[in-house]
C-alpha cells in the first residue's frame, strides 16, 4: 500500500489513541474499587482495608499520570494533523472536550493529590469523599470524552451552515443525550471496570501463588470477583444496546461486522464464524444462529437489517443527491445574499448529502464532473473493511464471556468455598492479565475502523480532514511518538511490576492501634457475642499479614 498523508495520518492518531486507551480502563476501574475497598475500610475500622487502599491506589497513580501524558498528546494532533476537520466541525466536538478539561480533569487531578497527601491531613470520611471525587471524575473525563466520539458516529443536534462552509450546534442538548454516545460511555465505562476486576485478580493470584501478603491478596480476590462479575454481565448486555444503536445509526459498519453482503428475510441470523471474501462478497463456510441478529439488531422478528450491496446501491443514491447538494452550494458561494430561492430549496432538500458527494473529490476536484463509474466506485468507498472487522468483534464478545465464566468461578469460590483457590486458577487468573486490555483494544478498532470512509459518519470523509502535510513531516513525527511512547510503556511497566513486587506498606502503628481496641472489645464481651474469636485463626490472618 503507497502511503499518503492521509493513510499516514490515520496510522499515527490510531497509534497514539490505541496506545492511551492501555491506561484508560484501568484508571477507569482502579479508581472505582480503590473508593470500595476505602468505604469498607472507613466502615470496619481494619487496617487491611487501609492497606488495600493505598497499594491499589499506587498502582492507579502511575497508571494515572503516564495516562494523562499519552492523553494530552492526542488532543494536540487534531490541531497539528487534523485541522480541516478542526474547522469544519470543531464548534460541536469541541465543547465536549473543553467541558471534559474543566469538569472532569481538573477535579480529578486536584482531588488525586489529596489522595495521596491527605492520609494524615484528612479524616476518615474527608478522605473518603475524596477518593469517591476521584473516581466521580475519571469517570466524567469518559463521559464528555464519549460524548465527542459519539457525535462523530452519530452527529445530531447540528447543521451544515453554506455561508460559513462549517457544521454548527443547533442543541447541545442532543449532542450529550445522543443514543450512541449514551450507549458507548456505559460499555466503555463497564470494559474499564472489567479490565481493573481482572488486573485485581492476577496480581492478587499471584502472591498467592508466592505465599505473599495472603490476607490482603485473599480480600482483593473477593472484592475484584464480585465487582468484576457484575461489570462483565454489564458489558454483554450494554453491547447488545450499542448493537441496537448501530442498526439504526451506522448499518454499513452492522452489515460489515456480520459479513452480511445479502439482505435477509426478518430476523435476522447471527454468524457465529465465516471467512468473508471481499471480491466474491460473500461470507463462506458461515455458522448461523436463526433470529439472533435480527433480534439484537431490531428487536423485533419483523425489520430486515440491510445487507452491503442493498447499502452500496443505497450510497449511490446519496451521492447522486449530494452532488445537487454540492452544486447548490458552489451557487450559494458565488451569489451570497443574492441566491435564487430555488436555489436554496435545492441545497435544503439535499443538503444531508452533501457528505457522499465529498466521497468523490477522492477521484476528482468538482464533485458535478463524477461519471457513473466514479460514482459507483465511491459507493463501494463506503464498504470498511470486513474481514478484520469481522473477527475482530468475534474476539472480543469471545473474551467477553469468558470474562464471565472467570469472574463466576472466583465469586463463587469466595463465596461458598471458603476462599480457597486451586492453583490451576490461580494461574490462569495470571495468565489471563492481558486478556481485557485486547477486548477493549478490538473493541475501539470496531468502532472506529468500522466508521470508515467517514471521520464524522456520513458528513465529512476522513480523506478531506488531514492538514497539509508531507509524507516526510507524518513520517518523522510518528517515529517520535513511536520512540516518547516505547519509553513511557516502559517506564510505566517498570514502576508497575516494581511496586506489585514490593507489595503494600503496612502502616505498624495504626494495626497495633486496632489490634488493641479489638482486645478491647474482645475483653469487654468476655468473650462472647459477634467479637469473639471463632477457632483459630487461618494463617493468612495473623498479624504478620
Amino acid at each position: 500500500m503507497e502511503l499518503d498523508v492521509v493513510e499516514l495520518s490515520r496510522l499515527q492518531f490510531a497509534m497514539t489513541a490505541m496506545y492511551h486507551f492501555l491506561f484508560v480502563p484501568l484508571t477507569l476501574g482502579l479508581s472505582v474499587l480503590v473508593a470500595i475497598m476505602e468505604t469498607v475500610y472507613v466502615m470496619t475500622g481494619r487496617p487491611i482495608w487501609r492497606q488495600m487502599t493505598k497499594f491499589w491506589g499506587m498502582l492507579f497513580g502511575i497508571n494515572f499520570a503516564i495516562g494523562v501524558a499519552t492523553g494530552i498528546t492526542m488532543e494536540f494532533q487534531f490541531g497539528m494533523n487534523w485541522s480541516y476537520f478542526s474547522h469544519y466541525v470543531g464548534d460541536i466536538f469541541g465543547a465536549p472536550l473543553a467541558l471534559e478539561g474543566l469538569m472532569a480533569f481538573f477535579l480529578e487531578a486536584t482531588f488525586v493529590g489529596l489522595f495521596f497527601f491527605g492520609w494524615d491531613r484528612l479524616s476518615r470520611v474527608a478522605h473518603l469523599v475524596v477518593t469517591w471525587l476521584v473516581a466521580l471524575g475519571s469517570n466524567f473525563s469518559a463521559l464528555w470524552i464519549l460524548i465527542a466520539n459519539g457525535w462523530m458516529q452519530n452527529p445530531v443536534g447540528a447543521t451544515f451552515n453554506p455561508d460559513t462552509m462549517r457544521m454548527e450546534m443547533t442543541s447541545f442538548a442532543e449532542v450529550i443525550f445522543n443514543t450512541v454516545a449514551q450507549a458507548k460511555f456505559v460499555h466503555t465505562v463497564s470494559a474499564g471496570y472489567v479490565t481493573a476486576s481482572v488486573f485485581v485478580l492476577g496480581v492478587s493470584a499471584w502472591y498467592l501463588l508466592k505465599g505473599r501478603h495472603v490476607a490482603l491478596a485473599r480480600r482483593s480476590i473477593t472484592v475484584a470477583a464480585s465487582f468484576g462479575l457484575a461489570a462483565a454481565l454489564s458489558v454483554v448486555v450494554l453491547g447488545d444496546e450499542s448493537g441496537y444503536s448501530t442498526s439504526h445509526t451506522q448499518k454499513m459498519k452492522l452489515a460489515a461486522m456480520e459479513g452480511m453482503w445479502d439482505t435477509h428475510p426478518a430476523p435476522a441470523p447471527f454468524t457465529l464464524v465465516g471467512i468473508p471474501d471481499v471480491d466474491a462478497r460473500a461470507t463462506h463456510y458461515a455458522v448461523e444462529v436463526p433470529w439472533v441478529m435480527g433480534l439484537i439488531g431490531t428487536r423485533s422478528l419483523t425489520r430486515e437489517i440491510p445487507g452491503i450491496n442493498d447499502l452500496v446501491d443505497e450510497a449511490e443514491t446519496r451521492i447522486a443527491s449530494g452532488i445537487l447538494a454540492y452544486d447548490a452550494l458552489m451557487t450559494i458561494r458565488e451569489e451570497r445574499d443574492a441566491t435564487p430561492a430555488e436555489v436554496r430549496a435545492a441545497f435544503e432538500a439535499n443538503f444531508g448529502n452533501l457528505g457522499y458527494a465529498f466521497l468523490l473529490m477522492r477521484y476528482l476536484d468538482d464533485p458535478r464532473d463524477a461519471t457513473p463509474g466514479q460514482i459507483a466506485a465511491a459507493a463501494v468507498d463506503t464498504i470498511p473493511g470486513v474481514l478484520p472487522l469481522f473477527w475482530a468483534f468475534r474476539i472480543m464478545v469471545g473474551l467477553g464471556f469468558g470474562f464471565i465464566g472467570v469472574m463466576l468461578y472466583f465469586f463463587w469460590r469466595s463465596s461458598f468455598r471458603g476462599q480457597e483457590y486451586p492453583r490451576w486458577s490461580l494461574w490462569l487468573a495470571v495468565a489471563i492479565i492481558p486478556a481485557p486490555w485486547i477486548a477493549a483494544e478490538l473493541g475501539w478498532f470496531v468502532a472506529e475502523y468500522g466508521r470508515q470512509p467517514w471521520t464524522v459518519d456520513g458528513v465529512l470523509p476522513t480523506a478531506l480532514s488531514v492538514s497539509h502535510l508531507s509524507v516526510q513531516d507524518l513520517l518523522i513525527t510518528l517515529a517520535g511518538f513511536v520512540t516518547f511512547y516505547t519509553v513511557l510503556f516502559v517506564v510505566e511497566m517498570a514502576l508497575m511490576l516494581k511496586y506489585i513486587r514490593k507489595g503494600p506498606f503496612q502502616d505498624v502503628a495504626e494495626t497495633e492501634a486496632w489490634e488493641a481496641r479489638h482486645e478491647h472489645r474482645l475483653r469487654t464481651h468476655d468473650g462472647q457475642g459477634p467479637f469473639a474469636p471463632q477457632g483459630n485463626p487461618r494463617p493468612s490472618e495473623t498479624p504478620a499479614e
